[in-house]
């Protein structure tokens, strides 16, 4: 059964399907509304820069998060943070770190960011994506190879050193739960990254045959016990991702998979190789996953079962283009109510 969140949710979003329009979102300059600021508590502290540093703070209760931003994504992005502030019990004690392709987009990224949410406290990093480029293999969906994709791949160089903790999650997905019990999730026995495990999946099937029959390489696994684990949503401690150098070790498979053909499915693998059995775990709840439907068909999808703190919207079809086509699958509704694109007759709260 849903939680009672989700199901207001569904009812609003029946109402907002209905009364909006179908708009090609793609083919113009997006505008949003502001978003209401929201005090969730009154006992929230206040958060205290750390010395001659405007983009941390020295504070245990502050809550870092990382997204990428791009135009292709921006409604999800801006969705994704409104449920993030909403659901929060301290929204003031969030700060964003968005990493952008380095361009002239990156004005209108803040601009528009700053208008729909004015008291956000925000960075945006430039993401130079020529070295990521270069070792991007093709994979079974186009989107998969943009090398904002890997981004990800480079957050502990990104942000600054005095980050040291934050929660990185995709550009599709909504939160109907506080993230700051995400965050708190304990990275115990020296783990570098936390993330709900799948250990059902296939997991054999995300690599190719030349792989498996190359014992130097499949040994990679030995004395583990890999899982599957979906990178949108980590909990991820960049102290120790530095000090461990786990970026190059990703460059180092990534620059592999150019010459040997290894695996199949974009930037996910590297991650595998370097950490699949070696995570902390985190609750189902914080990704229920695979909504965008089946990849190659692009199937709607139902819940997994159990309660829902995060819905993810991977795989091939977004919330946003089924809705304006009007051909939504059934959960898309639960991340209409946080659409804040502008129509004509949008129905304000």
């Amino acid at each position: 059964m849903l939680p009672s969140v989700i199901l207001s949710t569904f009812l609003i979003a029946i109402i907002f399907i209905f009364i909006t329009p179908t708009t090609n979102a793609s083919a113009a300059v997006l505008r949003f509304r502001e978003a209401p600021k929201f005090y969730n508590s009154e006992s929230c502290p206040t958060l205290s820069p750390a010395p001659a540093a405007s983009t941390c703070y020295d504070d245990a209760n502050a809550i870092n998060v990382a997204m990428t931003l791009d135009a292709a994504y921006l409604r999800g992005s801006i969705a994704a943070i409104l449920s993030v502030l909403q659901h929060s019990s301290c929204p003031e004690n969030i700060a964003f770190h968005f990493v952008a392709a380095s361009s002239a987009a990156s004005h209108h990224l803040r601009a528009t960011i700053s208008a729909s949410f004015p008291y956000l406290q925000f960075q945006i990093y430039p993401f130079d994506d020529s070295a990521a480029a270069g070792l991007i293999s093709t994979s079974i969906r186009a989107a998969l190879d943009c090398p904002l994709n890997y981004a990800r791949n480079y957050l502990a160089d990104l942000l600054p050193s005095c980050i040291t903790k934050i929660v990185y999650l995709d550009s599709d997905l909504v939160l109907v739960d506080d993230i700051a019990k995400l965050a708190a999730t304990p990275l115990l026995n020296g783990a570098v990254l936390a993330a709900p495990e799948y250990c059902n999946a296939n997991f054999t099937s995300y690599f190719t045959p030349t792989f498996w029959s190359n014992p130097s390489l499949s040994l990679t696994f030995a004395n583990r016990r890999p899982c599957y684990f979906n990178t949108g949503v980590m909990v991820i401690d960049l102290r120790r991702w530095r000090d461990g150098g786990y970026t190059t070790q990703i460059v180092e498979w990534m620059e592999l998979q150019k010459r040997m053909r290894i695996y199949e499915l974009g930037s996910l693998p590297p991650f595998l190789l370097v950490f699949a059995g070696n995570i902390a775990p985190v609750d189902h709840r914080w990704n229920q996953h695979g909504l965008g439907g089946d990849n190659f068909r692009g199937l709607c999808r139902d819940l997994h079962p159990g309660p829902v703190s995060l819905l993810h919207w991977s795989g091939k079809g977004k919330p946003w283009v089924r809705l304006d086509a009007n051909r939504p699958c059934p959960l898309d509704a639960l991340w209409a109510p946080y659409d804040l694109l502008r129509t004509p007759y949008i129905l304000e709260s």
